[in-house]
């Protein structure tokens, strides 16, 4: 060996451990990096405990006194569903689709990921996905969407956590509750009451295979875009099924020959002026709480006489229509006398056309429906119904100078003395402006707002015959106290759960005492008296007490009819939005009246309770 050779030899021996030492720093430099950005990635995951206080956006239902649902109130239309009420062939559907090992791995699915990776390349493309369902619901939870890998690192770390802490069934039920099934369904249960009609435990298998196929990309297979490829993606999911043996060939070719849905089923609310009367008023209570938090809100409305009183509606305004020209409206209100709840209430023909509603907003005149008042004034002064009233010509000076104002009757007559009971039975003119003149116009306005009258009343004598506008509701309430002596609180809803069941809201009934018994009596004499012999005497073919009094403005503009028996008070209205007449001899009792009987018929009397 030369000497040159072997000065080399020695160089290289002498040059192999620092060799070493510095692919060691190298390497230690790569791991602290390595581990640093891992630090760095992880150090700010969500505490995985926080799952055990998991209360997902909920929609909250609106149930009707008799048990039925008439609406849910969402941004997210979600309702929870317990895992272990999940059918077993609905999650065999969404494992076979999205993570055929979830039952395998510790919530990071590496064969998963080199299977993807190879039908990847192969596809040259992506075409499947390597994120288990564990990893899914920790990006839907604790995550953004983005595909950077500090995320993808992040989203690994806590499935591997949620692993530990849950089982498999547990994040399997977290998972379907979350996913999003396009058409704002949230969950398994919306999803399936959406694309079905149905709960989640009453799908079929295709129906199943049919859900799992939605969370990849909601709008790309949805049955009513793209049915399809809906169908093919559906074949998918089944054959997957068929494969690993969750189901049969019997039960693939049967799911295989289901029809698709053809409607969304979107809940239009029942009831609709009632529920968005509730809903504005549970919002100003609870605000946004009452679209998120899956409280369930027992009402007051009882669905069957709400459906009787749209009826009724209906075919009020049909009948109507044949007198006159299109575009009546009618309202409807009906509250149970012992406890203010308010049964049935119908603000227009149409709520998805014109959600105006009449019942709560309008503001008419009342017409003779206000008279009333007036004579219960009296029998507050002493008068009784049997005492006199002169029914002739008088005159009152007028708002402008030189003005004289001279009440006329309907008919044009005048019917010289009669009994306070006759003058309301037959709605005259004359004597009630006679009468609201002798115990005095401010009393008569008294007398209402005791009764829970808001609105403006005018002072003068023309607001005996119901010249100032006021609501049905208000009127309706009013009445009450001619029935019961007490005034009536309208309440809409009895009470209130959360998600768990408990109570959080109770409504309880309220009422004042307002008027004396004695005064009531006086008061039902004449009211029954307008059923007997005065200008509602159609309503006699209900062949049980009733009370009530007519209502007609100027011109025909307005028809009212307000009545109650043992048990509700019911109100009606019917006439235009713009304000213009009816139509000729379009009174109370030819327009509101037959709306009125037709509900009260098909309302079984109720006993009454102290």
């Amino acid at each position: 060996m030369s000497r040159l050779e072997q000065e080399l030899e020695k160089s290289e021996k002498r040059t192999t451990p620092n060799k070493i030492i510095i692919a060691f720093v190298i390497f230690s430099a790569f791991i602290g990096a390595l581990g640093g950005f891992i630090y760095w990635t992880t150090s700010d995951l969500p505490k995985i405990k926080s799952l055990e206080e998991y209360a997902p956006i909920e929609s909250s239902r609106v149930y009707s006194s008799d048990g039925k649902v008439i609406a849910e109130l969402y941004l997210e239309r979600r309702t929870f569903i317990p895992h272990y009420q999940i059918p077993p062939h609905v999650k065999k559907a969404f494992i076979s689709v999205e993570d055929i090992r979830f039952y395998y791995h510790p919530g990071v699915d590496l064969i998963g990921i080199f299977r993807a990776l190879w039908h990847d390349i192969k596809a040259g493309g992506i075409v499947e996905g390597g994120s288990t369902i564990t990893q899914q619901l920790a990006r839907m939870l604790f995550l953004t969407s983005d595909r950077s890998l500090k995320r993808k690192l992040k989203e690994a770390v806590l499935s591997i956590k949620i692993e530990k802490h849950y089982t498999k069934d547990e994040i399997l039920g977290l998972y379907l509750n979350q996913a999003y099934f396009g058409t704002r369904a949230y969950g398994i249960e919306a999803a399936s009451q959406t694309y079905f009609g149905k709960s989640v435990k009453e799908i079929s298998i295709g129906e199943a295979a049919l859900l799992a196929s939605l969370p990849k990309a909601p709008s790309r297979y949805s049955p009513f875009k793209n049915p399809q490829k809906a169908r093919e993606r559906r074949s998918v999911a089944l054959k997957q099924m068929l494969n690993h043996h969750f189901i049969t060939k019997a039960d693939f070719d049967k799911a295989e020959k289901e029809s698709l849905p053809l409607t969304l089923h979107m809940r239009k609310y029942e009831a609709p002026y009632f529920i968005e009367f509730l809903r504005q008023r549970l919002e100003q209570k609870y605000g946004t709480e009452i679209y998120t938090a899956g409280y369930r809100i027992y009402s007051t409305l009882d669905y069957r006489l709400q459906k009787i009183a749209e009826e009724a509606v209906k075919n009020g305004i049909e009948t109507v229509e044949k007198r006159v020209s299109p575009g009546i409206q009618a309202s409807l209100i009906a509250i149970d006398l012992r406890t203010g709840h308010i049964k049935a209430m119908v603000g227009g023909l149409d709520f998805w056309a014109n959600q105006y509603n009449r019942a709560i907003q309008a503001k008419r005149q009342p017409g003779s429906a206000f008279k009333p008042f007036v004579y219960l004034t009296a029998f507050n002064s002493g008068l009784l119904s049997g005492d006199k009233v002169a029914d002739s010509p008088i005159s009152f000076r007028g708002a402008r100078h030189g003005e004289v104002w001279s009440p006329k009757n309907y008919d044009g007559k005048y019917y010289g003395v009669v009994t306070l009971k006759t003058a309301l039975a037959k709605s005259l003119n004359a004597a009630t402006v006679r009468l609201a003149n002798r115990v005095g116009i401010a009393n008569v306005i008294d007398t209402a707002q005791k009764l829970g009258i808001k609105s403006n009343l005018q002072p003068y004598l023309p607001t005996a015959l119901g010249s100032s506008d006021l609501t049905l509701m208000e009127i309706v309430c009013a009445y009450s106290a001619f029935a019961t002596g007490r005034i009536i609180e309208p309440q809409l809803y009895e009470r209130i759960l959360n998600r768990d069941g408990a109570v959080i809201d109770e409504t309880m009934p309220k009422g004042q005492e307002t008027v004396n018994k004695n005064v009531i009596e006086e008061m039902k004499i004449v009211l029954h008296a307008v059923i007997q012999e005065g200008t509602a005497q159609r309503a006699k073919e209900l062949v049980r007490p009733v009370y009530g009094k007519t209502g007609t403005t100027n011109d025909y503009t307005d028809a009212w009819f307000i009545g109650f028996d043992d048990s509700f008070v019911v109100g009606v209205w019917v006439g235009r939005d713009n304000h213009t007449p009816i139509g000729p001899k379009e009174t109370g009792a030819r327009a509101a009246l037959p709306i009125w009987i037709e509900f009260m018929k098909k309302v079984p009397p109720q006993t009454p309770q102290d």
